[in-house]
């Protein structure tokens, strides 16, 4: 099984998405169960982007990926980052952000997703991403990790290239147990927040930054229930006296 994520600007402004855009994909998500897809969700809204991601068998991965590509041009105020999609590398342009992670079969999938949103592509945050994935590859309680982001076109199974101008990276990683999702998580967005100019948001937080600044929002996908780890992370790092 394969955790299959994707991150994309369908919005029709530069800083928040529309609860009307946030509705209309969530009404269409059960698309990916009837089409296979063991569990599905939007699991991040940041900024002007979006992150629908999947639970899928490896023989459905490529079915379901187009079906998410799908239901983001149904339901888009603006095409975007589904323009930059080509079925050349060629011709990609500025997509959708991917991530890829495999899955333990032998327990319930939970994973750890982080989504980033730039306001002028800053290009520090591949950095930024990268250290939340470098954070996480050494833990035990981590069973995969998603591809370091590297600014190449990169090919998407089923859905066609990106070109290495994706400024809005979305990472994951999955995990071998549900207690692991704590020491994992606080792990992947420490390192985040260790770079400079990230900020930590909730999701359906607007990007109300300065810009030259990165925003962040951190979800656990939880065999199908979708946490926001903003909230708990806050709690957690509150300074006790």
């Amino acid at each position: 099984m394969k955790l299959t994520v994707f991150g994309a600007d369908i919005s029709s402004n530069d800083v928040s998405c529309s609860q009307s855009l946030i509705n209309n994909i969530k009404k269409d998500i059960p698309k990916l169960e009837k089409l296979g897809a063991y569990k599905a969700a939007l699991t991040n809204v940041t900024g002007d982007d979006l992150v629908i991601s999947a639970y899928v068998e490896n023989d459905l991965l490529e079915d379901i990926n187009r079906e998410i590509i799908q239901i983001m041009k149904d339901n888009a105020e603006n095409l975007g980052d589904l323009e930059g999609i080509s079925e050349v590398p060629e011709n990609a342009g500025e997509g959708v952000s991917y991530a890829l992670a495999d899955v333990n079969s032998d327990v319930y999938p939970d994973s750890v997703i982080l989504h980033f949103d730039t306001y002028g592509g800053e290009p520090f945050v591949e950095d930024v991403a990268n250290a939340a994935i470098s954070a996480a590859s050494s833990m035990e309680g981590v069973y995969d990790i998603c591809s370091p982001v590297t600014g190449k076109i990169r090919e998407i199974p089923g859905v066609g290239y990106v070109s290495n101008e994706t400024d809005d990276p979305v990472i994951c990683a999955t995990i071998n147990g549900l207690e692991s999702v704590g020491t994992v998580s606080f792990a992947m967005i420490g390192a985040a927040l260790a770079s400079k100019n990230t900020y930590l948001v909730k999701s359906q937080t607007s990007c109300d930054v300065i810009p030259g600044s990165v925003i962040v929002s951190a979800s656990a996908f939880m065999n199908g229930n979708v946490l926001d780890l903003a909230v708990p992370f806050e709690n957690k790092t509150r300074i006790l006296r």
